[in-house]
């Protein structure tokens, strides 16, 4: 295990690193060693159809450390930052009346600002205008509808990549819903639910050539795990390709051989690929949005 300190009087241990870093495993010793609780920060690993492709703590880990937060949303479902940090609140307070040290671990960053910055107080959207929105939506490029959202809300279009559908449908929400930018919204944060004098920030930082080599290794163990069976599993939903959980890395790489058109040989090296682009953004997330956490070489 890396070489770790605590300070004093921690009221939880926020652990934030790379896919096939070693933070899971970091969290549940650390959990073991302070009587703790393994808490989930990673967008993907909340989605319960998501076990093998999501890296999952799996049930070996789950003896050794409570868990919480892991495979309790369907695929179907949008989980936002914002009901995260519902969800997390509630975890936290559990532990503190239980006396157990929260050990908060993932590798999604807007998790970890939204829990010690705060997140923009943006109101509910009604289901009828979300429904509205994603289903004039569909069939559409998401350059139209950057287009589209440029031309009712040009702060929130400039400051959007024409390609990331999400955000850009998410804009048209709120926008049609409240008439304001989703940027003017943001600039509105709720108060932090932990303080960052009281926790203790880690980040691992591992050597890149040994991270790109436990990507590789783990994506051929989950293969050996069953990842292209639970592809399958999640295809035969028939989800819209636009929810969250169906951009999972693997996911497409995977349907797209069970159907036909790539070898399974291409489909595994995409994996491994996407995979490796997706640590190389997260590291540098960490590096310039939280510059002020503890590095841990790994």
């Amino acid at each position: 295990m890396a070489e770790v300190t605590i300070r004093a009087g921690t009221k939880a241990v926020l652990i934030a690193g790379p896919t096939a870093s070693g933070k899971s495993r970091l969290a549940v010793e650390l959990a073991r060693e302070h009587g703790g609780i393994v808490v989930n920060a990673d967008s993907m690993q909340v989605y319960a159809e998501l076990l093998v492709l999501s890296a999952r703590p799996g049930p070996e880990d789950e003896t050794r450390a409570p868990h919480r937060l892991y495979g309790r949303v369907p695929a179907s479902e949008r989980y936002s930052v914002g009901r995260w940090l519902l969800d997390v609140t509630a975890e936290l307070d559990a532990a503190r009346q239980a006396g157990a040290l929260p050990i908060v671990v993932g590798g999604t960053g807007l998790y970890f600002r939204a829990l010690t910055e705060g997140l923009a107080a943006v109101p509910a959207i009604p289901a009828d205008i979300r429904e509205m929105i994603q289903n004039s939506a569909e069939g559409e490029e998401s350059e139209l509808l950057h287009r589209r959202l440029a031309e009712i809300d040009p702060e929130d279009a400039a400051a959007i990549r024409p390609s990331d559908r999400s955000r850009i449908v998410r804009a048209l929400e709120v926008f049609e819903a409240t008439g304001r930018s989703l940027a003017a919204w943001k600039a509105r944060p709720t108060l932090p639910v932990l303080e960052v004098a009281d926790v203790t920030r880690l980040v691992l930082d591992p050597e890149r050539a040994a991270l790109h080599e436990r990507i590789a290794r783990r994506a051929d163990a989950m293969l050996r795990d069953g990842a292209l069976d639970e592809a399958q599993r999640l295809g035969d939903l028939r989800l819209s390709p636009d929810l969250p959980a169906m951009k999972a890395i693997g996911v497409r790489e995977l349907l797209d051989h069970l159907a036909g058109k790539t070898s399974f040989d291409e489909a595994i090296a995409g994996m491994k690929t996407e995979t490796r682009r997706y640590a190389k953004r997260q590291m540098t997330w960490f590096r310039t949005q939280m510059p002020e956490w503890d590095r841990i070489t790994v």
